[in-house]
């Protein structure tokens, strides 16, 4: 089992920085590809970044490329997105998530089997 727990968000205006954590526990969580994803009221959830076991690959959805990053601390246990340049279509509740079963970064919530509980991002205009 592996237990996912997030922090970081919050109520930030415009333009304005915030930097999520998503501390993991468990079996051998620091060995799992990672990703973040989130989920605005009335839509879908949506994939945002992803990151490998070593953290030298991710991937960033073009609509937070060049304004999020995502990162790793694996002696921490720890995934990382910094989220800067922060805009009103951002506003989402946003969930970790860890792959246990895979050795590279995946894009789709499905291939995910461990998930956070959310915590919530509101960027006020």
């Amino acid at each position: 089992q592996v237990q996912l727990v997030e922090s970081g968000g919050g109520l930030v205006q415009a333009g304005g920085s915030l930097r999520l954590s998503c501390a993991a526990s468990g079996r051998t969580s620091s060995r799992y590809p990672m990703g973040w994803f989130r989920q605005a009221p009335g839509k879908e959830r949506e994939f945002v970044a992803a990151i490998s076991r070593s953290g030298g690959s991710t991937y960033h959805v073009d609509s937070v490329k060049g304004r999020f990053a995502i990162s790793r601390d694996n002696a921490k246990n720890t995934v990382y997105l910094q989220m800067n340049s922060l805009k009103p279509e951002d506003t989402a509740v946003y969930y970790c998530a860890a792959d246990s079963r895979g050795s590279t970064w995946k894009s789709r919530d499905y291939e995910y089997d461990y998930w956070g509980q959310g915590t919530q991002v509101t960027v006020s205009s």
